[in-house]
């Protein structure tokens, strides 16, 4: 299997500012890195900090072996899919595509929460006993979202992404100022850091939660990935480890597991941060989304064999494209209103979909596509490490899925379906 002429070149038309835009807008998103403090409460300061730091590491290894492997063997692979089979073959490329539909589905899920939440935030500020639900405001995104899925591609969407870039700064920036302002404003006698309930399960949900935060599988997608991954790392620095740590520090083991959900004023500010995330989140979530229309398209090209179009959905098929989004947007959108307990949400997609795809799968590709065979004394090296990071991610997918299930069931009990949280 190829990658067909119209992605190639549709691919070819970003430039490395570009691919710093998507790419910033995929890895440094309000839903990714707002359940950080939560996840540390959960481990704990020396465990947590630990767990931060080794995930920042690992994927900023694996990520380096993806760009190394693009165009491996004289041939551009521009999406993860046509790479995974270029190395593994058919299984290879099922594989990837099912993790990655995994990863989307679940990260949409996730993010339609959290825009639903910060959207309801808003309107409580200025309605503080308005009748409009937390499912009102998630539905009201997934029409949104609806209305950017009929663009035709990433790349059409860039300014969109632009503007998100921007929004991440001032959520970022936002949040961190906020939250130290209401850590000082908090009796810090009060705070407690201590580990709360089932350390087992929790511990198991956190690990869940930091593979989400740093999931990137969509960073194979997008041309210039060197900068691209330049770009990220340096977003992740200045965002995730401050807002992990300051929420941490900020509201101890009582942090909620949505960061904004902790802080309360300046009201105007906490207004302006959740402003922002609803603002990110639009255009992240189309960044996850794309991977799933792409692979209808190209189930639908490989039976019509007639995609003449740069659109992931010829032009004279849009009824197909907006048919299709619009089942995949109710989807998702039903979903979240029904069970929005963004937290588990983020620790089942972390584990199931982002772990394999970002920890697991770049270095055994490495290691299959005989990189390290070109210097032996570097090869003796990475070989073992690699196997050490393949080996004990998976040990985390496993450990993150069992308890991301236990935590949704147990919200199953507590709430009804469709609670306004």
């Amino acid at each position: 299997m190829e990658v067909g002429r119209e992605e190639t070149e549709e691919s070819g038309k970003g430039t490395w500012k570009h691919a710093a835009f998507h790419v910033a807008t995929t890895i440094a998103t309000p839903a990714a890195y707002a359940p950080l403090p939560f996840a540390l409460a959960s481990l704990g300061w020396p465990l947590g900090v630990t767990s931060l730091v080794s995930a920042t590491l690992a994927t900023w290894y694996s990520s380096f072996l993806i760009a190394s492997l693009w165009k491996w063997n004289g041939e551009k692979y521009l999406t993860y899919r046509h790479l995974a089979h270029s190395i593994f073959g058919f299984w290879g490329y099922w594989s990837i595509a099912f993790f990655q539909q995994v990863a989307s589905l679940g990260n949409n899920i996730a993010i339609q929460i959290a825009a639903g939440s910060s959207l309801k935030a808003v309107y409580k500020h200025y309605h503080e006993n308005g009748a409009l639900t937390l499912q009102h405001f998630i539905i009201f995104f997934g029409i949104f979202e609806l209305l950017l899925s009929q663009f035709p591609d990433i790349h059409s969407l860039r300014w969109v992404n632009a503007l998100c870039t921007f929004s991440t700064i001032g959520f970022a920036g936002t949040t961190i100022g906020v939250t130290i302002y209401n850590g000082k404003k908090i009796d810090r006698t009060s705070v407690r850091y201590s580990l709360q309930g089932s350390s087992a399960s929790k511990s198991f949900n956190a690990l869940g939660t930091i593979a989400f935060s740093f999931g990137d599988a969509m960073l194979p997608e997008i041309q210039n990935l060197q900068r691209g991954i330049c770009t990220k790392y340096t977003v992740i620095v200045l965002t995730y480890w401050q807002v992990a740590f300051s929420g941490y520090w900020a509201f101890g083991s009582e942090v909620q597991p949505y960061i904004l959900a902790s802080l309360s004023i300046p009201e105007w500010t906490v207004v302006m941060a959740n402003l922002f995330a609803a603002i990110q989140i639009s255009g992240c979530f189309q960044i996850y989304c794309r991977p799933t229309y792409a692979c209808f398209e190209e189930t639908r090209g490989s039976k019509s064999n007639k995609s003449t179009s740069h659109f992931p959905f010829p032009l004279r098929n849009r009824p197909a494209q907006l048919i299709f989004t619009s089942i995949f947007m109710v989807l998702v959108t039903l979903i979240a209103a029904a069970m929005p307990f963004f937290g588990d949400f983020v620790s089942i997609c972390g584990a199931i979909g982002f772990t394999p795809l970002d920890f697991v799968f770049p270095v055994l590709a490495y290691l299959k596509a005989g990189r390290t065979a070109n210097n032996s004394k570097l090869g003796l090296l990475m070989r073992p490490l690699n196997i050490l990071i393949a080996t004990w991610f998976s040990i985390v997918a496993i450990l993150g899925c069992i308890g991301a299930v236990r935590f949704i069931m147990a919200d199953i009990k507590n709430y009804n379906f469709f609670h306004d949280m």
